[in-house]
C-alpha cells in the first residue's frame, strides 16, 4: 500500500511540475482517439477520413478548450452524414444543437462526459461514467451524462439503419426524415440507458455525501446494483435486448476503474476519524474529521565526494 501511496504522490507532483506539457498532450490524445473512432463507424467523406488531417485536427484541439473537441467531433459526424445523406445531416444537427444547449446551460465544466460517454460506450464500458460523475459531480451532470447518451444512440441508430435509409430514392426526403425522427424519437433502449445513467450519478452523488465511513464505496457499490437493476428491469418492461452477462460484466469492469479514480480523488483512513465538538455565542457545531492517506515520499541522500574526502580515506586506510 506504501508503494502505492508513493506512486501516487509521484505521479500528482509530477503532473503539478508538467501541466502545462501534460494537459495540451492528454487533450491531443482525447481528440484523435474521438476523431478515429467516429471516422471508423461512419467514413462516408474520404476527405477527412485521413489519419494527416485527424492528427492536424487534434493539434489544433490540445490547445483549444475541452468544448472545441466536442465541437470538431460533431462537426467530423455531420461531414460524413452530409456524404451519406442530407437528411440524417439535418436530423442528427439538431439534435446535437440541443445537446450542446442543455449541457451549456445545466453542466458546462462537464464537457468531458460528452466525449468520453460515447467512446466509452464502444469499449463495452459506459457504467464507468455514471459511477465516476456521481463520486466526482453534482446531480446536474446527469444532464451530461444524458446528452452523452443521446449522441451515442444518434449515431448508432443511423449506422445500424444504413441500408434501408440507402435504399429510399431520393424523392421520399419526408419519408427519410420520418424514419429517422420515429427512430430516434421510439429508442427505448436509448431512453432507459438515459434513465438508468441518471438514477445512477444521483443515488451516487447522494450517498458519497452522507457523514458515514466508507460512503464512497458504499456509493460505488449502490450505484453498480441499481444501474444493472434499472437496465434489466426496463428491458423486461420494454424489451430493450439489454444483455444481461454484458450488464453485468460491464459495470464489474466499471467499478474497478471508479475505485482507482477513489485512490486519487478521496483516499482516507477511517480508523483515524475524530468528532470534534464546539460552540460560539450563537451555534453548537459538531464536526467529524477524516484524515487523509497520506505518506512522505523517500528522500534520496547524496554523498558528495571530493578530493579532500579521499585524502581522509585513504589516511584512515593507511593508519589501519
Amino acid at each position: 500500500m506504501t508503494t502505492l501511496l508513493v506512486a501516487k504522490q509521484t505521479l500528482m507532483t509530477l503532473y503539478g511540475k508538467y501541466e502545462v506539457y501534460i494537459t495540451p498532450l492528454l487533450k491531443f490524445l482525447l481528440a484523435m482517439v474521438s476523431l478515429l473512432l467516429i471516422n471508423s463507424r461512419l467514413g462516408y467523406m474520404d476527405s477527412i477520413n485521413r489519419l494527416t488531417v485527424v492528427l492536424i485536427v487534434a493539434l489544433m484541439c490540445s490547445f483549444m478548450p475541452m468544448n472545441f473537441i466536442v465541437l470538431m467531433a460533431a462537426l467530423f459526424t455531420l461531414l460524413h452524414l452530409y456524404s451519406f445523406s442530407l437528411e440524417c445531416a439535418a436530423v442528427i444537427g439538431a439534435g446535437f444543437l440541443l445537446i450542446f444547449l442543455l449541457y451549456l446551460r445545466f453542466s458546462p465544466k462537464d464537457t468531458l462526459v460528452v466525449v468520453l460517454l460515447p467512446v466509452c460506450f464502444l469499449l463495452k464500458i459506459p457504467y464507468i461514467i455514471p459511477l465516476a460523475m456521481g463520486l466526482i459531480g453534482t446531480p446536474a451532470s446527469a444532464i451530461s451524462v444524458a446528452c452523452g447518451v443521446i449522441a451515442y444512440y444518434m449515431i448508432h441508430y443511423v449506422v445500424a439503419n444504413v441500408s434501408v435509409i440507402a435504399s429510399m430514392a431520393d424523392e421520399e426526403t419526408a419519408a427519410k426524415f420520418k424514419f429517422i425522427i420515429d427512430g430516434l424519437i421510439g429508442n427505448k433502449e436509448m431512453v432507459v440507458t438515459i434513465a438508468a445513467f441518471a438514477i445512477t450519478v444521483v443515488l451516487v452523488y447522494i450517498i458519497r455525501r452522507m457523514s458515514v465511513d466508507y460512503a464512497w464505496t458504499i456509493a460505488m457499490a449502490a450505484g453498480a446494483v441499481v444501474n444493472i437493476m434499472v437496465l434489466l428491469v426496463g428491458d423486461l418492461m420494454f424489451d430493450t435486448n439489454v444483455g444481461l452477462l454484458g450488464v453485468i460484466v460491464g459495470t464489474i469492469v466499471s467499478l474497478l476503474f471508479v475505485v482507482v479514480l477513489q485512490f486519487f480523488v478521496f483516499n482516507v483512513d477511517y480508523s483515524r476519524t475524530e468528532k470534534v465538538q464546539f460552540e460560539d455565542d450563537e451555534y453548537y457545531y459538531y464536526v467529524k474529521a477524516v484524515p487523509k492517506v497520506t505518506v512522505a515520499r523517500p528522500e534520496k541522500k547524496v554523498k558528495q565526494i571530493n578530493s579532500q574526502t579521499m585524502k581522509s580515506t585513504q589516511r584512515t586506510r593507511s593508519t589501519h
